[in-house]
């Protein structure tokens, strides 16, 4: 029977791990898939991580290695190489190692930390052959980064992610031409300071509202037909551009990896795609908790850690002190410009001084004011300069304002005309 088993040895599940050790929990197990910790993390050598939460610049794996380290000084147990099969709402994880054989552990408590995949061509239906050198753009970071194989020579990348805008300059350091990055929305989802670093460094061109509408090449890519597409997103016949390349990297979005949390029978949000989750980040099924980017997709490491360390806790507190009350729930609800919220409830005896409310708006806003209502009621405003789809939001909501509201919270973006 282990206090705490955390699903997934990434950047949340180590965080998540760690924290709940500080918190008073003895045996505690880690099952990671993949042959070695860090998750996302070892393959992303760029910098950029670590500014919110240590305080300086890092790339990911040093980010990595230093939750890592931590695990010897805990003794917190970790299972590599080791697939979960499923979970259970009564905490059992049915997990398969080549060294243990396929084991059904008993856990007080669970974190899903397993990260999000990566939307492939599949999923967006691009017409065309099928040739070789279509691949997603973490796929391509893998192969450039960790295992030493070039993806190719002449390369257009297909959606402006994060990882996508970071391939396509880390593709020019290796030698490549990086022809294009298409982006089929009027806007980049991916942060502005990596269009800047990433493309405009380098003189890539980002093509707004535009998108491969035909992939051509026999044994391989040849060509990709590119249009410019409506306000509906549909091609506009007669724009049509064909570029010659023999690699076309996806970056379309991701999707948080819930399949366990589904099986489980916990609720899902149809809008994150991940788990509906409180304030402390447990799951509909009391003692599971969830974490990271298989709640909803995080822009930073840094705010994964932050939620990771809530989820830690509350994980702790759940076994220590068996506290999961479900008394005064206060459901959190999107408003006009709001595509969703994180935490979905809250329940206000468990808030000590303020509530942090992660969102994201569904389109561009300049100047402006985050909304916060209860009922016909304002109770708190939150000005903005600028907001985009791609950058995840925050605010920190004081107790004393959820203290005054009645029933359901409303967030929402309107224009601030002061």
């Amino acid at each position: 029977m282990y206090d705490l088993i955390v699903i997934g040895a990434g950047p949340a599940g180590l965080a998540a791990a760690i924290t709940a050790a500080k918190n008073g929990l003895k045996k505690i197990l880690i099952a990671e898939r993949d042959r070695e910790a860090g998750g996302i993390l070892n393959q992303c050598i760029h910098n950029g991580f670590g500014l919110h939460y240590f305080k300086e610049e890092l790339t990911g794996p040093e980010y990595a290695s230093r939750f890592i380290r931590m695990l010897a000084d805990l003794n917190i147990e970790l299972m590599l190489n080791a697939m979960v099969l499923e979970i259970t709402p009564e905490r059992h994880v049915h997990v398969i190692n080549r060294d243990v054989g396929y084991k059904v552990l008993e856990a007080k408590s669970i974190v899903l930390a397993m990260g999000c995949r990566e939307r492939t061509r599949g999923a967006i239906a691009i017409p065309g052959s099928r040739p070789a050198g279509v691949l997603t753009a973490g796929a391509a970071q893998r192969y450039v980064n960790m295992e030493g194989y070039m993806v190719g020579r002449r390369v257009l990348v297909l959606g402006s992610g994060d990882i996508g805008l970071i391939m396509a300059r880390r593709l020019t350091l290796e030698g490549a031409e990086v022809l294009a990055c298409l982006e089929i929305m009027p806007y980049s989802s991916g942060l502005m300071r990596n269009v800047v670093q990433c493309l405009d460094d380098y003189d890539i061109p980002l093509l707004l509202s535009h998108t491969i509408v035909e992939i051509r090449g026999d044994k391989r890519v040849e060509e990709a037909v590119v249009a410019r597409v409506d306000q509906n997103l549909k091609p506009i016949a007669g724009t049509e551009m064909t570029f010659t390349c023999d690699t076309i990297l996806l970056s379309v979005g991701l999707i948080p990896e819930n399949e366990l949390t589904d099986k489980a029978g916990i609720e899902i949000d149809p809008r994150t795609k991940g788990a509906i989750v409180r304030e402390n980040m447990e799951t509909s099924c009391h003692g599971i908790f969830a974490c990271g980017n298989v709640v909803h997709v995080h822009d930073l490491v840094d705010f994964v850690t932050e939620e990771s360390e809530i989820a830690g806790r509350g994980a702790a507190e759940f076994v220590l002190n068996e506290k999961s009350e479900t008394a005064d729930e206060m459901t959190l609800l999107c408003g006009d410009g709001v595509s969703y919220v994180v935490p979905q409830i809250v329940r206000r005896e468990r808030v000590a001084k303020t509530q942090t409310v992660y969102f994201r708006v569904n389109r561009l806003f300049d100047k402006s004011r985050v909304v916060i209502r209860s009922g016909e009621n304002e109770i708190a405003a939150f000005k903005r300069p600028y907001m985009a789809p791609g950058e995840m939001e925050h605010v920190k909501i004081p107790k004393a304002l959820l203290d005054k509201a009645e029933g359901a919270i409303v967030i929402s973006v309107e224009e601030d005309v002061s």
